[in-house]
């Protein structure tokens, strides 16, 4: 990666992508700072007595934006967290959730460590006591501070947490609400793992809607008809690439991983794909395709689109000039530098950019947190009763007309809506919102400035929603 690139810092990244935007719009230089800077970050070193000896880990919990709260953000675990990452993704996070009118501000945590090195039994303890030491400062509460899962965490983590909250506050009836991405057992949603590359697939489905968006990124025909590349085929990118193959017949032509890239211009089996990699650990070896070492490689080889879906900065000013795809849609966060987005924009590729496109994970999480807060699940009020008013509006219809529906019509019109139907249509509804919002401001822009992007105008809605929310608390 460029030195530039690295020196200039993920925070000062996501920095200089904030001022482009209010370079737009008309606001103090005292409201534009307190919008920017990270309100607080903590951090924290503790001990767990492992494999006959004491081990210090170090974690952060960053809090960017209190305008709303509780606050939202997931927490890692990777063994190069630092200070400056957390704090970035804590910002992502504050214009995410504003972007997409979710009512939280922005936080984000990680602990500094590699997963694989732990058992199941060692990382449960690193996780509680981890988590103690946040639970004791407010910073994982339901109404002040909710994490979910992120980069090497999941529902096994997120479990843990919510047991261990509950421990310290035994008589908090909201306790689940602590932590989201939970098991379902533990009072998650259906939909939650899925979400974020749900998300993914909706935003891409709405950029297709219009053939004036398409123009601009001079992309031909419908979504089925592009050839994609994924990077990373973590839980993001597996499920992008899953529904945007399956449902919406795309073709996923390559797939980039840590040992590697795997290729086929006729298209990869990505359910076969996801088994290998579980099985092996990296892509090498999987039939039927074509196996390069060098997988970054093929972040510049020919597509439709690209879908970062895994680290911050894998597109930098290195690469960014080489990159031959039209549309490149930020699965991840922060996976293009601010130096490599100038580049791109100048070549003409559109970026669908991160703090819309993988906002699939925190609207979700929100469904989830209303979900533990009612202690009710989603649908069973009404479920039967639809099915119920459906039954009798088709049978007064094939009685009327003396003529059957087909079982098939029926059956899905009958259906009432799940839990799992409900939470994709109000990620759909969430998504296709936030699109309409954005495309809006890019087109009204574009008039008379050709190099502005929809990133500019989804941090512009963003900036405006938490001023805003920030004027109506008398600042």
């Amino acid at each position: 990666m460029s030195h530039d690139d690295i020196r200039a810092g993920f925070s000062e990244n996501v920095g200089k992508l904030f001022d482009r935007a209010v370079k737009h719009m008309n606001m103090s230089d005292g409201l534009v700072e307190k919008i920017r800077v990270v309100n607080s970050t903590y951090t924290v070193r503790f001990g767990v007595k492992l494999r006959g000896d004491i081990h210090t880990f170090t974690g952060y919990r960053s809090v960017h934006s209190e305008h709303a709260e509780p606050v939202k953000g997931g927490i890692r675990y990777a063994s190069n967290v630092h200070q400056d990452e957390v704090e970035a993704l804590a910002s992502l996070m504050t214009y995410k959730c504003a972007l997409v009118e979710v009512p939280f501000g922005g936080s984000k945590g990680g602990l500094r460590i590699d997963p694989r090195e732990w058992d199941e039994s060692e990382l449960e303890q690193i996780t509680r006591r981890f988590a103690y030491e946040l639970i004791k400062r407010d910073l994982i509460h339901p109404s002040q501070n909710v994490p979910a899962p992120d980069m090497g965490t999941g529902e096994r983590e997120m479990a843990w947490i919510a047991d261990q909250y509950h421990r310290m506050n035994t008589t908090d009836i909201d306790s689940r609400a602590c932590v989201t991405g939970k098991p379902l057992n533990a009072g998650g949603i259906r939909g939650r793992v899925e979400a974020t590359g749900r998300g993914v697939q909706y935003a891409l489905r709405d950029f297709f809607r219009y053939e004036e968006d398409k123009a601009v990124a001079g992309v031909m025909g419908n979504l089925g008809d592009q050839r994609i590349i994924v990077q990373g085929l973590g839980n993001v990118g597996y499920h992008a690439a899953k529904f945007l193959s399956e449902e919406d017949g795309s073709k996923i032509i390559a797939v980039i991983e840590r040992d590697g890239a795997v290729f086929n211009k006729d298209g990869l089996d990505i359910e076969a794909l996801h088994v290998h990699i579980a099985a092996n650990d990296g892509v090498k070896g999987f039939a039927g395709a074509q196996y390069t070492e060098n997988g970054s490689e093929l972040l510049t080889a020919d597509c439709e689109i690209l879908i970062p879906a895994a680290l911050e900065s894998v597109i930098n000013r290195d690469n960014a000039a080489d990159v031959k795809a039209k549309v490149i849609i930020e699965a991840a966060n922060g996976p293009i530098t601010a130096n490599a987005d100038e580049i791109l924009r100048k070549n003409g590729v559109v970026i669908i950019p991160d703090l819309y496109a993988n906002a699939g994970g925190v609207t979700v999480s929100y469904f989830e947190w209303v979900k533990n807060l009612s202690h009710i699940r989603f649908g069973r009020m009404q479920r039967r009763e639809e099915e119920a008013r459906h039954s009798m509006l088709i049978n007064e219809i094939e009685g009327a007309t003396g003529k059957k529906l087909s079982e098939k019509f029926k059956e899905s019109y009958i259906k009432g809506a799940d839990e799992l139907t409900l939470v994709r249509s109000g990620l759909d509804d969430t998504m296709r919102g936030a699109y309409g919002d954005m495309r809006k401001i890019w087109h009204e822009h574009r008039k008379n400035d050709k190099d502005f992007d929809l990133r500019t105008a989804a941090y512009m809605i963003a900036i405006g929603r938490v001023a805003d929310s920030y004027k109506s608390l008398g600042l």
